[in-house]
């Protein structure tokens, strides 16, 4: 495969030796160090009040030379300087920068440092809620922002000339990944960019993919962690002894880790294992031979399983609290898990912070809740108990929590006034909040289908968090010991710091009609093959190239030997083939068929009985069958059934994977054109596509059901409903309950046969519709069936009813209600913007979806967390 531009990687490894210069490399490191000075770079490494590594100033000096640059290092090494310095050199050059983030909280976070650093008339903040100076020099936004905005040609876009992707790993993402992708591809070409990524395996496939869309492309890695880390495992031996803290790598004569495992942690364990072996085998209560737990059959012959003692959170903190390791991040994968720890460590009376600690903490929460929220929304969410646990030094932050609650234990945790925060692993992405201490309560998680272990890259994100650059000398992972726990599993993952980067890129159907809206259908396809899926499908497609090359040699030396004076052999091993398919494969496939009636399925058995007849009589006629050499022919000749077989095989694949995403999206046109959305506009036998006005609407839908959403519409399902009305039924192209809750809402509103249960039956039969027809299609597509369990929730909330009285009885969190009631709101903004493209007999429903998007977009799902 060829690939079109080379980049240049660098790997900087900080602890290299150094060695004597010759004197013309003194002279060469003389010069190169006058045209730094000289340099942009310089001056903006001569501002900061720390010294750059080396591998931000090759960054920063490739970024000023006019190269795009990929920076791979790990979490705390300072890959952000160098997209501060994207900004900065944008000043320089009165040009604008964009800097994008795949969540809002990044977003904001990102946009408070900047405007500290520029001033509030210089920055501005875009995301799907917020909209703050927007046509500024410098604008913070998530990457979808930036997306729709080169799908629509924003003027916002002009002078633009650096864009920061921020954690662009996030590519390998399955729902949010491919808009990374599009903005890549579609930034114009005078655009710089700046991606900044975890160490995955494979950085130099993804930098060679960047280079050959956008050109000249600078790779620099460090994998050289700023503050050094220890990894421990924390075990206990019963309730009454201390936690004890040990080594998961063994020390070597000068202190320092070694890679071998630590085996007196591995003798402990196993002292821990027989000495509760021992307890057990005691207590004749347990005795149960043959049996587990409630008498059943373990499965082993043998008693049930034995589980050593475990460290209870609190004992945990209290002892990294003694051994003075905090701050730490606590990072347990469960929600309510994180809630019981907090609850835990104030019921077993643990104070972490000073009387002085725990007045800034009042204040800083004051300041930050003072106008947010009403009383009653306080006594919803719990604020007492919440802000409780904060003066005692403890907090939780998890997705369930609603975003200024979040805020305030991010802030307090930079501040070094809370102690530890209890964290599901949402916290590891972007969000600055080192730590002394990374703690991880198990090497397994709950991934929505099953419990699985941590990955190397997972376990990688998570101790990333663990030192803070400029206070700590050394930064700690600490694993607790718990059920299954083995030390090898500890050392496979913390040894292997990186994994490979993998494309979730795929056409959607507003994408489709994107491109179209801007170029024609090859240009359109032409771009799809530029994409990181595309390319990686190239990439895996030579390996089969090559065995296809070897095969067709091997296939040509057979027919070069099997070759006969009698006739061509070649054509009566084909008339075999195809016998043999005939026989075992036609007639098999014909048994499984299903016929109107048994006459038809006859019918079909007879004509496939002829064709079976006729191939053998020109087998058996064949003249190469009077050939002395036959059977020495047809040892050939079955080498060359074999690797033919395999040849066809082989290309079928190779087919599949070059030009698979094209091939994709012509399902997708396929479909868009049957339902009106594109009209066939070929010229000279080259196909094209034109946009309907259903093609437009659907342009401006960005939804994971942007079809359904659009179908939705123009088929009026959501015409004659009021507001309320219409955001509680569109909450279920959006809403998706957690661990397979939900799907029915407790009630829907005006009962089980009004207008709102009639138009929700409409819409999900409409659903099924759309994907019996992507299934036909081949378009895939990884939706579960539309959830409506929130309808009545949604409905009550757009009525005007207050938190507590929507939340009552259910088991939805505020942050979870918060966080859907934002995604719907954004939604209904889209359709009542859509208007133009409605047709007159929807007019009144962008109306609606204006009134809606008021109606829910209201209290404390208005609050957007930017002062």
């Amino acid at each position: 495969m060829a690939r079109h531009h080379r980049h240049a990687a660098h790997r900087h490894d900080e602890d290299a030796e150094p060695r004597e210069l010759s004197p013309s490399e003194r002279y060469a490191r003389f010069t190169e160090v006058r045209r730094r000075r000289r340099s942009v770079a310089q001056r903006f490494a001569d501002s900061l009040p720390f010294e750059l590594d080396g591998f931000q100033m090759d960054a920063n000096e490739a970024l000023e030379a006019g190269s795009n640059v990929l920076v791979a290092a790990p979490t705390g090494a300072g890959k952000t300087v160098v997209a501060d310095f994207a900004v900065y050199l944008a000043q320089e050059q009165n040009a604008k920068a964009f800097y994008t983030t795949p969540i809002k909280a990044l977003s904001n976070q990102k946009y408070h440092d900047l405007v500290a650093l520029y001033g509030p008339d210089k920055v501005g903040l875009l995301t799907g809620d917020t909209s703050i100076n927007s046509e500024a020099d410098i604008v913070v936004m998530t990457t979808e922002v930036l997306r729709n905005m080169l799908y629509e040609h924003s003027t916002t876009l002009e002078a633009l000339r650096y864009v920061v992707l921020d954690e662009v790993h996030y590519l390998a993402d399955r729902f949010r990944g491919p808009v990374w992708e599009e903005v890549i591809i579609h930034l114009p070409s005078s655009v710089h960019i700046v991606g900044l990524s975890a160490t995955v395996s494979n950085v130099e496939d993804f930098a060679d993919w960047i280079a050959s869309v956008r050109g000249e492309t600078k790779l620099v890695i460090s994998e050289h962690r700023p503050v050094p880390l220890d990894q421990y495992v924390l075990v206990q031996r019963d309730p009454r002894t201390e936690p004890e803290l040990l080594d998961l790598y063994r020390r070597d004569e000068h202190g320092e880790a070694t890679t071998k495992p630590n085996a007196r942690l591995t003798a402990k364990l196993d002292e821990f294992d027989r000495r509760e072996m021992r307890r057990k085998g005691a207590d004749s209560h347990d005795r149960r031979r043959g049996t587990g737990r409630h008498g059943r059959p373990d499965g082993r012959g043998g008693r049930r399983r034995v589980e050593r003692y475990h460290p209870r959170r609190w004992a945990v903190v209290d002892e990294l609290n003694f051994l003075r390791m905090l701050p730490a991040i606590y990072f347990i994968f469960s929600r309510n898990g994180c809630d019981e720890a907090v609850e835990q460590c104030l019921d077993a009376g643990l104070r972490l912070t000073t009387d002085e600690e725990a007045r800034r903490i009042d204040v800083i929460v004051d300041e930050m809740i003072e106008g947010q929220l009403t009383h009653d929304d306080l006594k919803t969410l719990r604020f007492a108990q919440f802000r409780h646990a904060l003066e005692e030094g403890f907090a939780a932050h998890h997705a369930g929590m609603i975003a200024l609650f979040k805020q305030i234990v991010e802030r307090l945790f930079e501040e070094g006034l809370i102690k530890v925060v209890f964290a599901t692993e949402t916290l590891a992405l972007g969000i600055n909040m080192p730590a002394r201490s990374v703690i991880i309560e198990k090497l397994e998680k709950y991934d929505g289908t099953g419990i699985v272990g941590l990955t190397p890259g997972e376990y990688t994100q998570l101790t990333g968090r663990a030192g803070r650059r400029g206070i700590d000398t050394i930064g700690n992972a600490i694993v607790v010991d718990h059920r299954g726990f083995k030390p090898k599993t500890a050392v496979a993952l913390s040894s292997k710091r990186v994994y490979p980067l993998h494309s979730s890129f795929k056409p959607t159907f507003n994408m489709a009609v994107n491109l179209l809206n801007s170029s024609d259908y090859e240009t359109a396809r032409d771009t799809l093959d530029h994409s990181f899926a595309q390319w990686e499908a190239n990439a895996s497609a030579w390996q089969i190239e090559a065995r296809i090359e070897s095969l067709e040699k091997a296939i040509a030396g057979y027919e070069d030997a099997m070759a006969c004076e009698y006739g061509d052999f070649t054509e009566l091993l084909r008339i075999r083939m195809q016998l043999s398919d005939l026989q075992k494969n036609e007639r098999r496939r014909l048994k499984h068929e299903v016929f109107r009636d048994n006459a038809e399925k006859s019918r079909a058995f007879r004509r496939l009985d002829v064709r079976i007849a006729a191939l053998k009589e020109r087998e058996h006629d064949h003249p190469c069958k009077a050939c002395p050499d036959f059977a020495q022919h047809m040892k050939w000749g079955n080498r060359w059934i074999r690797e033919t077989r395999e040849l066809a095989r082989l290309r079928d694949r190779y087919d599949s994977r070059t030009g698979s995403v094209a091939r994709q999206f012509d399902r997708i046109c396929t479909i868009l054109e049957r339902l009106g959305y594109l009209e066939r506009a070929d010229e000279d036998g080259v196909r094209d596509y034109t946009l309907t006005e259903h093609g437009q609407l659907l342009r401006r839908l960005y939804s994971e059901r942007d079809l359904v959403l659009a179908q939705a519409i123009t088929a009026g399902t959501l015409d004659g409903l009021d507001a309320a009305q219409l955001a509680a039924l569109i909450s279920s192209i959006l809403y998706e309950a957690r661990r397979g809750e939900g799907g029915e809402p407790r009630r829907y509103p005006g009962g089980p046969h009004g207008l709102v249960a009639q138009r929700a039956h409409e819409l999900a039969e409409l659903d099924d519709q759309m994907l019996m027809l992507c299934e036909d299609l081949g378009v895939t597509n990884y939706l579960q069936p539309l959830d409506f369990g929130i309808v009545d929730i949604v409905y009550d909330w757009a009525r005007g009813d207050s938190l507590s009285e929507v939340l009552e009885h259910t088991e939805l969190t505020a942050g979870d209600f918060v966080r859907n009631a934002k995604r719907l709101a954004d939604v209904l903004q889209q359709i009542a913007a859509a208007e133009p493209y409605m047709g007159v007999e929807h007019v009144e429903l962008a109306a609606r979806a204006h009134e809606a998007y008021e109606a829910v977009n209201r209290g404390i799902v208005a609050y957007s967390g930017v002062d």
